[in-house]
């Protein structure tokens, strides 16, 4: 049985398997199923601007419909707005999300939120997976309606902007949004609003082709660019599906996740909101972080790569912040699952409450030089740890790096990639380092 289920949900390339309208159809009923057994009949359905996402919507709908449960087309919205739905509305057992994140539109993937709005576990996507591979579960003498949620994008941006705690701010925070041509394009408008900012938008008109394509939180020029010349207090970049977050400060500096963790984690633990004084991020996060955190008497707990290896992290040990370097951030007593947009508005609320500039706040860590190179390999997957070409050199650079750096080579979960990350400190020796590495894997895989 073919595996389906990568580091986060289904994706891959469209109409190229798994990612085929026979797939939507089965994981729609696989879902609807899940739903039902929950004493739920409703599914919520929401996806990104990628122009397959209204193929692949109908054909999770009408997966939906044929077990007798009823699909709610929520329209082009954020993947946590979707969870947000899945956790607030009341005969919703289960939400589903169209989107491949920050990959190129002619990618697309399905993510899916179980009743509360809560991504999936293992063990509850090993179940599923099964259940999508089994052609049963049409209902005979039920068949469930498909409707269309009008109001999905106003319900979310109320649930956001209730957190905030400003009505109105005086002068208004010079904001530059960056929606990536993706699921923020719309919703970034109300929530950003004239009432609260002086706000400019760019690449908030998506074609279904140009989602991710030079913007949103990983090619931030644009956004760098206009910070400066507008004079701006903020810029923020979201990626395809606007679960993850890149901030760029007054003087263009870009601000990644492990940096806005540390203001936000050090601006709670002051104001006594950190439950347990304990923030978890990946093992992908830099040295600089942990110092950050420890010298401000925060416990960093680092797990593995992925938004819900970090969610399970923070329910095992109590902690109510945590996340991701490339942006992903979870703040467990506002949302369920990862915000773009909730994290926007969490770090403005910093800049706010304090007055202080967003460099500023951000001196708060060192940043330890990273590299972070990806080498294309085939599926086969060997472990690379067991050809003594690779391990031989990755252990002689760990040495070298000794307690001042570390080494992180690992296969992506969504692309034929192997990842190579060295952290140390010196730019030079880092780079070099990770150039070995790449060398090594290029020669022997």
């Amino acid at each position: 049985m073919t595996r389906l289920f990568g580091t986060d949900g289904i994706r891959g390339r469209v109409n190229t398997p798994p990612m085929t309208c026979e797939t939507a159809l089965k994981t729609g009923r696989a879902v609807a199923l899940m739903a039902r057994d929950l004493g739920q009949h409703q599914v919520v359905i929401g996806k990104d601007t990628r122009i397959s996402g209204d193929m692949l919507a109908s054909a999770l709908a009408a997966g939906v419909a044929s077990a007798g449960v009823t699909a709610c087309l929520a329209g082009v919205i954020p993947t946590p707005g979707v969870a947000f739905l899945a956790a607030s509305m009341a005969h919703v057992g289960a939400g589903v999300m169209i989107s491949a994140s920050h990959n190129p539109f002619y990618d697309n993937g399905i993510k899916i939120f179980q009743k509360g709005g809560i991504k999936l576990t293992d063990d509850q996507e090993t179940v599923l997976e099964a259940a999508i591979h089994d052609p049963e579960g049409s209902s005979e003498d039920t068949v469930g309606k498909i409707l269309h949620l009008s109001d999905s994008l106003e319900r979310y941006a109320r649930f956001l902007l209730d957190r905030f705690p400003f009505k109105k701010l005086c002068p208004r925070i010079r904001v530059v949004v960056d929606a990536s041509n993706g699921a923020a394009s719309d919703i970034c408008h109300q929530v950003f609003n004239d009432a609260l900012f002086d706000a400019v938008f760019i690449h908030d008109e998506p074609d279904g082709f140009n989602i991710n394509k030079d913007c949103g939180s990983q090619h931030v020029q644009d956004l760098q660019k206009l910070v400066t010349t507008r004079k701006a207090d903020i810029g923020i970049a979201f990626d395809g599906d606007a679960d993850r977050m890149i901030a760029v400060d007054e003087t263009g500096g870009i601000i990644t996740g492990d940096r806005i963790l540390a203001i936000c984690a050090g601006h709670a633990k002051k104001k006594n909101q950190l439950p347990n004084n304990r923030v978890v991020s990946t093992v992908m996060s830099n040295i600089g972080l942990t110092r950050a955190l420890n010298a401000m008497g925060i416990t960093h707990i680092r797990t593995g790569v992925g938004d819900r290896q970090v969610l399970a992290q923070m329910q095992e040990t109590g902690a109510v912040m945590g996340g991701e370097d490339s942006g992903h951030m979870i703040f467990l007593d506002d949302h369920t699952t990862g915000d773009g947009l909730l994290s926007a508005l969490r770090l403005i609320t910093v800049m706010a409450e304090t007055g202080r500039p967003l460099s500023d706040l951000a001196s708060v860590m060192q940043v330890f030089p990273q590299v972070l190179k990806n080498v294309k390999v085939d599926a086969s997957r060997p472990d690379f740890m067991q050809i003594p070409g690779i391990s031989e050199v990755i252990e002689a650079v760990s040495s070298r790096l000794g307690e001042n750096g570390r080494v992180l080579v690992r296969y992506s979960g969504t692309q034929p990639l192997l990842r190579v990350m060295v952290e140390g400190p010196d730019k030079a020796l880092t780079l070099a380092g990770c150039d070995q590495i790449c060398q090594a894997i290029h020669a022997h895989i």
